[in-house]
């Protein structure tokens, strides 16, 4: 399936659906978020809908920064942005076993809610 990609914004808004089937709200806020200075692109999927913020169904790329409360705000998905001590320069090239670990400690799909997630968990990554 390909793109359309939305005219008069300030970065690409790749719409992998019709323009014609997204109410008005959604569309708006999709416009809203592509003048964010932050904002680099987005990426519209066939599902998206007007949300608390952004839209439902949709990717924002960012550089230099990261808003988990665009992503699930409206449905309580749990996300949640941990500041560590780390730099670029501390973590390995290959992040693959530290993605693992993370997946371990974090529950995640459909029926994996039922506990918060305790902070403590997060902690001690060799």
């Amino acid at each position: 399936m390909s793109y359309v990609e939305i005219p008069g914004t300030e970065v690409p808004v790749r719409m992998w659906a019709d323009p014609a089937s997204v109410d008005a709200g959604a569309m708006q806020q999709l416009r809203n978020v592509a003048t964010l200075p932050w904002v680099k692109g987005l990426a519209v999927m066939p599902d998206v809908h007007y949300g608390r913020g952004a839209t439902v169904g949709s990717v924002i790329a960012m550089h230099g920064a990261v808003c988990p409360a665009a992503v699930g705000v409206d449905i309580g998905c749990g996300m949640s942005a941990v500041r560590t001590s780390l730099t670029a320069n501390d973590l390995p090239g290959d992040l693959s076993r530290l993605r693992s670990k993370i997946e371990q400690a974090i529950p995640v799909g459909r029926g994996m809610h039922g506990d918060p997630v305790d902070p403590g968990r997060m902690h001690g990554f060799a």
